[in-house]
């Protein structure tokens, strides 16, 4: 597309008259990722038009980087090196995908030719705006400027001569757009209107219906749109012309419409109703191309279903003469991909890697037509792709077909929606957000296919590989509930190790549980920790209820059950009978051995099953948030290498000491205060035995072995870690009074009123029962579960309220001393809270992904985080 018509000069007023009217404005349309280059001689006003009309960062200037390389901006003999870092950071910046505008003369053919080339690597376009300015004012301009006052004599008309023969080029050159601007008036009247590119359609949220290659199955595609709950409109012949949704959803096709079939022109009757309509967006497959090719008159081969088509065409034609001449015109009409959705989706024919999202180019139209290949063919003849779609790590999801493959399945954030129809398969649609998949059976083998219908495209769980460069380095994780979560780079490596040494298969790794703050540090004598400060939090952030749950000392455990290996092997890709997993908040697995794990499986998964949780869930499989006790079963180490030793030395010393400090006072010597200090000692020692003690009991297989589960993360196609905690336990007493082999403990709970003064006090009265009883303690968590305060921030998910007596375990025999208590009120938590959320965030995260059906290392990404922040470093006795 060429702009080289300037605005009509004014006409000049005649003597006497009033000033002349100000020039018409001129609307240069510059494409809003493209390369632009400025040309002009010096003087014509290039850098004064560009800080008028771009951002400064937008400006990669000559005279700019001439100075950063010699100190000079008019050093002539550092140019060639002020250019090469013009063009890197011109790269640069295309690459990243912002617009960039090249202020220098540009009169000469080479030093456009490198810009153009640039442009094209990065497919971008190059715009072209030529600032046409008479040779006088340019001379009188740069006689102007002291650093250019002695500026040769020739230069000036030597470029104007150059500019000259540029200007029958540039089209040629490879320039898209071309502005000529003549005259001062004209530059100054101009004005620039960034255009959204023709594939960029963010604004569009849909919801959208995605339906994969139809290839002249009109009845099918007909049957398709009344399952996804299109109205079919019908004109007076009864052919379909158009189709709407009553909820204002939008179809969107990948293309390869026609060919093969038994009606293409009944399809693109029906699609190019929808587009005109509004109720449908296109893009093209490589079908629609040579279809368009042979309507516009070019040589094409018959092939491959075309024959076919041509013959539909010309008895269409017959009755509807002007027929052809429409599709022509409607296959010419389509671009080559979108980007929809606010860049989270991208549909395009035959697939297109991150680097091409939203870019403008041959190469680009290229790939979404047709693909990659390894320019190798196979036993049929046909060409092998290159499996692209095993290698995509984008944000975006990409929706394509092309290749046929028996089911439609997500790899890496990529679908293929080329379900055969046209074979003997399936026409597949997507619903999006929804992430739903729909199909409808074909008629009949309409076509027989060259190459057997098989999971050519990449698919299934298999090929869906980590990788280094996922979790490598420093990170930033986009979550959907608090942002960016920046992960650093030694973090990411504490991570790696743990996760590479000592993790269980990280395909049934799909969730980490966040770590947990303490509620705030109490003032009460005698405490460190008491409910009243959990309960004023919580009422200062809005929330009007919480529920207070019973704190189990045992260790966080995550159970993912599956109701049989064959669902662990279809969701989660493990093939070696395994139905699930039990593993630590770190990801290493509860149990050595693999047969004690698969029975404590079998037991929530038969309870599971008499509870009636598979069908009232509609799933076959849970993920669980549990505690399993006792605590000693994963803390025997220690145990005896921390909290017995310093048991069994008080046990050792104490007696003797107030063995001999008595029989020192019975002797009447003055050791009345050291032996009561050394009695209090004795007592602090004693209660820390007996604290640690409670929790530690010896077990025999799963023998003594319980598990106590207080919420359902997610089943299959949902997080339900927004469901209110009272549901939640409700689910879970119904699982554990399902349990008839003891291995399942309910979980105790309370609902407390923040604002009412007699609820709160039953609350703690609760606690110190729990407490008194030798419980660790509880914690509080609003009852609505996903909460958001002031702000709209996320509240935390749950404070832990850690009784007396459990404190000493954690701070030591003597902590509860008024002096020692004193100090420890300074602990500061604002590491740890923020910790709790930025974890939380990113627990969230990942099973949003996981119930979306996203693959592996997208959720991964987000289960890898919480462990690298999990190195943090931060006091852990919080």
């Amino acid at each position: 597309m060429t702009d080289r018509t300037p605005a009509p000069a004014p006409a000049p007023a005649p003597a006497g008259a009033a000033d002349p009217a100000p020039a018409r404005t001129t609307a240069l349309a510059v494409p809003d990722l493209s390369l632009v280059v400025l040309v002009g001689t010096t003087g014509a006003g290039k850098s004064t038009f560009a800080r008028t009309h771009f951002a400064p960062t937008q400006v990669v200037s000559s005279d700019f980087c001439r100075g950063l390389v010699a100190d000079d901006e008019n050093d002539q003999s550092a140019s060639s090196d002020a250019f090469d870092v013009l063009h890197y950071i011109t790269g640069k910046r295309l690459a990243a995908g912002r617009l960039t505008v090249v202020d220098a003369t540009n009169v000469q053919t080479e030093a456009r030719r490198q810009l153009v080339r640039l442009a094209r690597e990065h497919d971008v376009l190059p715009v072209a705006i030529v600032l046409d300015v008479p040779e006088r004012v340019c001379a009188e301009r740069n006689a102007a400027r002291p650093d250019r006052a002695d500026m040769p004599a020739h230069v000036i008309p030597r470029q104007r001569r150059e500019l000259r023969r540029s200007l029958r080029s540039l089209e040629r050159e490879g320039f898209r757009k071309v502005h000529v601007l003549r005259g001062v008036e004209e530059v100054a009247a101009a004005r620039i209107e960034l255009e959204r590119r023709y594939n960029d359609l963010r604004h569009l949220t849909g919801p959208f219906d995605i339906v994969g290659d139809v290839h002249g199955c009109r009845a099918e595609l007909e049957a398709l749109l009344g399952r996804l709950g299109y109205a079919i409109e019908r004109d007076a012949a009864g052919r379909a012309v158009d189709a709407s949704h009553p909820d204002g959803r939008t179809a969107v096709f990948v293309g390869d419409l026609v060919d093969r079939g038994p009606d293409s022109p009944g399809v693109l009757r029906l699609v190019m109703g929808m587009v005109t309509a509004g109720h449908a967006l296109c893009v093209p497959g490589n079908h629609e191309n040579k279809l368009g090719r042979h309507l516009r008159g070019r040589n094409v081969r018959h092939t491959h279903g075309l024959a076919e088509t041509i013959e539909q065409m010309e008895k269409e034609a017959a009755a509807d003469p002007g027929f052809p001449a429409r599709v022509g015109e409607f296959i010419g009409s389509l671009v080559s991909h979108y980007v929809l959705d606010g860049g989270e989706l991208v549909v395009c024919h035959a697939g297109l890697p991150e680097k091409y999202h939203g870019r403008t180019s041959g190469r680009v139209r290229g790939h979404a037509l047709y693909g990659d290949t390894t320019g190798e063919t196979d036993e049929f003849g046909l060409p092998v792709r290159y499996p692209w779609a095993e290698d995509y790590r984008g944000r975006a999801a990409v929706v394509y077909g092309h290749t046929p493959t028996p089911r439609a399945t997500w790899l890496n954030n990529t679908v293929c929606l080329d379900t055969g129809c046209v074979f003997g398969g399936a026409l597949t649609a997507l619903r999006w957000p929804e992430r739903e998949l729909v199909d409808v059976p074909a008629e009949r083998v309409w076509y027989e296919p060259v190459r057997p219908l098989t999971a050519d495209a990449p698919g299934g769980h298999e090929g869906r590989p980590l990788a280094l460069a996922d979790v490598h380095g420093r990170r930033v994780v986009e979550t959907r509930h608090a942002g960016r979560v920046a992960v650093r780079e030694e973090n990411a490596a504490a991570a790696l190790e743990v996760m590479s040494r000592f993790a269980i298969d990280p395909r049934l790794l799909p969730y980490l549980p966040p770590t947990m703050a303490p509620c705030a540090t109490s003032k009460s004598a005698g405490y460190l920790e008491h409910p009243a400060e959990a309960f004023a939090e919580y009422r200062a952030a809005g929330v009007a209820k919480v529920v207070c749950e019973e704190k189990h000392m045992g260790s966080r455990a995550v159970v993912l059950v599956c109701r049989d290996a064959d669902t662990a092997a279809e969701r989660f890709g493990v093939t070696g009978g395994e139905t699930g997993a039990l593993h630590t908040r770190t990801g290493r697995p509860f149990f050595d051995d693999r047969a004690v794990t698969e029975e404590v499986l079998a037991r929530v998964r038969a309870a599971a099953d008499s509870a009636g949780l598979w069908e009232e869930l509609d799933t076959d499989w849970l993920l669980l948030d549990a505690e399993l006790l006792p605590w000693s079963l994963k803390s025997a180490g220690l145990l005896r290498r921390q909290y017995a030793a310093v048991g069994a030395a008080a046990g050792a010393v104490f007696p003797g000491a107030l063995a001999a400090l008595e029989a020192a006072a019975a002797r009447g010597s003055k050791v009345d205060g050291l032996l009561a200090r050394q009695r209090e000692r004795a007592a602090d020692a004693a209660a820390f035995t007996e604290a640690y003690g409670r929790y530690c009991r010896p077990v025999e297989g799963l023998d003594g072995v319980e598990l106590a589960p207080f919420q359902i993360l997610a089943v299959r196609g949902r997080s339900l870690a927004a469901v209110p905690h009272l549901d939640q336990l409700a689910w879970l007493d119904r699982l554990a009074g399902a349990d008839g082999t003891g291995l399942l403990r309910r979980t105790g709970r309370l609902v407390v009123d923040t604002g009412d003064e007699a609820s709160v006090a039953a609350g703690t009265d609760w606690w110190l029962e729990l407490t008194a009883a030798g419980g660790e303690g509880m914690v509080v968590k609003p009852l609505d579960a996903l909460v958001r305060g002031p702000g709209g921030r996320l509240v935390q998910p749950g404070v832990k309220c850690r009784g007396r007596e459990y404190l000493r375990i954690v701070y030591g025999p003597e902590y509860a001393r008024e002096e020692n208590l004193r100090r420890l009120r300074e602990r500061h938590l604002g590491h740890k809270r923020s910790l709790a959320l930025r974890e939380y965030a990113l627990g969230l995260e990942a099973l949003d992904r996981l119930a979306g059906g996203e693959p592996l290392w997208r959720v991964h990404e987000a289960v890898f985080a919480v462990l690298a922040l999990e190195s943090e470093p931060v006091d852990p006795r919080l």
